[in-house]
Order: structure tokens, then C-alpha cells, then sequence
């Protein structure tokens, strides 16, 4: 006869093993799904665009966010998160970069909360050291990370492009 010991480990060593299993399939299954998600960003209006007094640049926008993202959800989906970043390409003393700024983010919880519109100015200040950004381009870029409860994290993105900052501040 074998010992309490050697039972109780062979029952966690199995029921371990099944669980492994179970958490490979369910990861296994998220790439059958072929999500198609949709979402725009308007921008509004300029609220203001004004030199602070130490010299930076600094923008407040209304903006109008609108999505669909009951695609991205399954039954291995966790919770899904947003982000809204703006990038512009500026240049500093020596080269060009693009700066990437977070506007406004969010958290959707359920496949229920996933279609929404949301009417707002930006979460984050937007603020540009130095004077760059008067008549400068730039993109709004939606990101979303779907986080699963098991198996890997993706994330994919919508770039919106055409936008301007004004000539002089508001």
C-alpha cells in the first residue's frame, strides 16, 4: 500500500498537469479569434494652446472618442486597455524625434463596456518643452492591450493622421 504522502502528491502532480493543459488550450484558443475592432478620434476643439511662463508649450483638447471593441473580447479575455497618445515629429538642437504623448487612457472591464463614445479633453497635460509645437503635425494613435486570464498579451492599434496644432497661441 502506498502512503498518504505518496497519494497526495500523485493527486497534485495530475491535477497540476490538467491544469497546464487546460491554461495551453485556452491560450491555444485566442489565436482562432479573428477580432475586427473599429474606433475614431475626433478632435473637437483646441481649448487652449499657450506659452507657459517658463517657456514650454502646453495644449488642452476636446475630443470625441468613439469604438467598438466587443471583438476583442472571448471567453479567455480579461479585461482589455486603452490608450490615446499623440506623436508629433519635433526638432530638437541636433535631430528630428517624435515624441509620444498619452492623452487619455482607460480600462474596459467586460464585452459590455467594450462599444462606447466618450466625450472629454485630455486626461494628461500635453506639454512640449520649448516653444515646437506651433503649426506642427501630428497623429492621434488609439492603442489597445487585450490582457487574457492565461496565455500571452496582444496588442494591435489605430493611427489617425491630418491633424494640426494652430499658427499662434490661444
Amino acid at each position: 500500500m502506498h502512503s498518504f504522502g505518496y497519494r497526495a502528491n500523485a493527486l497534485l502532480t495530475f491535477a497540476l498537469t490538467i491544469l497546464a493543459l487546460m491554461c495551453a488550450i485556452a491560450s491555444f484558443s485566442d489565436n482562432l479569434n479573428h477580432p475586427s475592432p473599429a474606433a475614431q478620434v475626433q478632435v473637437l476643439n483646441i481649448n487652449w494652446f499657450q506659452k507657459q511662463p517658463n517657456g514650454n508649450d502646453e495644449v488642452s483638447m476636446t475630443l470625441n472618442i468613439s469604438a467598438d471593441l466587443q471583438s476583442l473580447f472571448t471567453w479567455n479575455t480579461k479585461q482589455v486597455s486603452m490608450t490615446l497618445n499623440i506623436s508629433a515629429d519635433l526638432q530638437s538642437l541636433f535631430t528630428w524625434n517624435t515624441k509620444q504623448i498619452s492623452l487619455w487612457d482607460g480600462i474596459i472591464p467586460a464585452k459590455e463596456n467594450a462599444k462606447f463614445w466618450i466625450h472629454t479633453s485630455n486626461k494628461y497635460r500635453f506639454i512640449d518643452q520649448g516653444s515646437n509645437l506651433r503649426g506642427k503635425e501630428f497623429n492621434l494613435t488609439l492603442h489597445w492591450h487585450v490582457m487574457p486570464k492565461t496565455g500571452k498579451m496582444f496588442a494591435n492599434k489605430v493611427v489617425m493622421s491630418g491633424y494640426r496644432l494652430p499658427e499662434e497661441y490661444r
